[in-house]
């Protein structure tokens, strides 16, 4: 029998890094709760209809298809087209993203909800990736929506989210900023209107495929030479803010769309430029365009120069997403914070708090059946009180129960011997430091809760 193991791209996880996840998971929650998102869950499994199409040609390669119960193959034409023979032998698929399945979920609750509704949602995607480093077909999202309301007050709100969860977790971080009516606006006044698409895809491979491989890219998708040269200015580097939007401006001058997203832009460069908020971390960057079909508006990505490891959070505004499950006029903006990426960065710099992996508050030894009931009924106490014990399954001897207590990462040991039990007493021992302290039964709960809460 072959050797059992993962599916590739995806993973088991150990207690200790449970632990380490579940820290993660929590900061992040307990900051969203924070700014005022309620909690919602929606299916791993979404009609095919639902995701197909919302994420440009590139994303709809890689949603997992999930094929139909019975005989699916009955009756079908082998000879037809793929897209053809596809649709009638897979009617859902795991979801890609939580974006997406929460339009769905809005469109379909909309009497239930008051607007704007603000929701957020920790859960896996499923994405038929290449796996890498950094790169997995399945992965978490952690994802915060405001849906109902074009005030950029949110945009703000979200900048600020990135920049409180990424600092509470000890990881230094650059949030880069760009907006979609801007590359729209370019695509305008180059005279590629329809070409937007295949613009912004290639454009978002940038940092993968440098300045000469998007262009090579452009080529292939049908951009002239002569429009791709007016492109080229994308590709400057400029460190002042208001030289690049001096020069943005200039070649928008024409366009109406354009110089709307800089408005847009300027606004939340504005609100966020003061001595409160002070995010220096925010940064214009024309070229960042997030390939998805559904953005509309600002757009962020989250960089670290921690570690080399590509982009650990995304998101944007969206104007149009509901409409498609036909519910018009409603638009929204998320964010979304890629936990397992994160999870790779604070791993690697061992960024994680000090006696994080810390097991069970009091572990007790089995040195006989009645040694174990008195330990039992201690245990009972401490655990009405919140602390979280253990006991060891069998009376086995003392050396192996110790060891299962260090490998567990027990905080304390509590011996009860028959030394003990002949004197009313117990044996409590360090794991850290070494040291041992005996308390009478009478004292022990009451004394020993003090010392774990002090």
């Amino acid at each position: 029998m072959a050797k059992p193991s993962n599916v590739k791209g995806t993973r088991d996880f150990l207690p200790q890094q449970m632990t380490k996840r579940s820290y993660i998971f929590e900061t992040i929650k307990k900051i969203f709760l924070k700014y005022g998102y309620q909690c919602i869950e929606t299916p791993s499994l979404e009609k095919t209809e639902t995701l197909m199409g919302k994420y440009g040609e590139e994303g709809d390669k890689l949603i997992f298809k999930v094929l139909n119960n019975g005989d699916y193959l009955k009756g079908l034409d082998l000879t037809s087209s793929e897209s053809s023979i596809t649709s009638k032998i897979s009617s859902r698929a795991l979801r890609y993203d939580l974006t997406v399945p929460f339009a769905r979920f809005v469109t379909q609750h909309r009497d239930s909800l008051s607007f704007p509704f603000k929701r957020y949602q920790i859960q896996p995607v499923w994405r038929a990736d290449k796996p890498q480093k950094g790169r997995y077909r399945e992965f978490y999202q952690c994802d915060a929506d405001v849906v109902g309301s074009d005030s950029l007050l949110y945009e703000i709100e979200q900048i600020q989210i990135f920049n409180e969860v990424l600092s509470s977790l000890g990881i230094s971080h650059t949030i880069h900023i760009n907006n979609r009516k801007i590359l729209a606006g370019i695509a305008e006044v180059v005279g590629a209107q329809d070409k937007i698409l295949d613009i912004t895809i290639a454009l978002d491979k940038l940092d993968k495929i440098g300045e000469e491989g998007v262009k090579n890219e452009w080529t292939k998708r049908g951009l002239s030479k002569e429009i791709i040269n007016k492109l080229s200015p994308l590709f400057n580097t400029f460190d002042d803010w208001g030289e690049v939007m001096t020069q943005i401006k200039e070649m928008l001058a024409t366009s109406e769309i354009g110089l709307k997203g800089i408005d847009e832009l300027e606004y939340v460069f504005n609100m966020t430029n003061t001595e409160a908020l002070s995010l220096g971390n925010l940064k214009f960057n024309i070229t960042l365009a997030r390939g998805l079909n559904y953005y509309t508006g600002a757009i962020f990505e989250v960089t670290t120069d921690m570690i080399k490891i590509g982009s650990i959070c995304g998101g944007g505004r969206y104007d149009d997403l509901t409409a498609m499950f036909g519910m018009k006029g409603t638009s929204g903006v998320g964010i979304s914070f890629g936990a397992d990426r994160i999870y790779d960065v604070m791993e690697e710099v061992n960024g994680w708090p000090e006696n994080l992996e810390k097991g069970v508050e009091v572990f007790f030894l089995n040195l006989g059946n009645e040694e174990l009931k008195t330990c039992l009924d201690f245990q009972a106490d401490l655990r009405s009180k919140g602390v979280r014990c253990d006991t060891y399954p069998a009376a086995v001897k003392m050396k192996r129960q110790m060891k299962y207590a260090n490998d567990t990462n027990a905080q304390y040991v509590a011996i009860i011997g028959s030394n003990e039990f002949e004197t009313k007493s117990i044996k409590v021992k360090n794991m850290l430091s070494g040291e041992e302290v005996i308390y009478s039964w009478e004292s022990f709960v009451v004394k020993f809760e003090k010392v774990l809460r002090s």
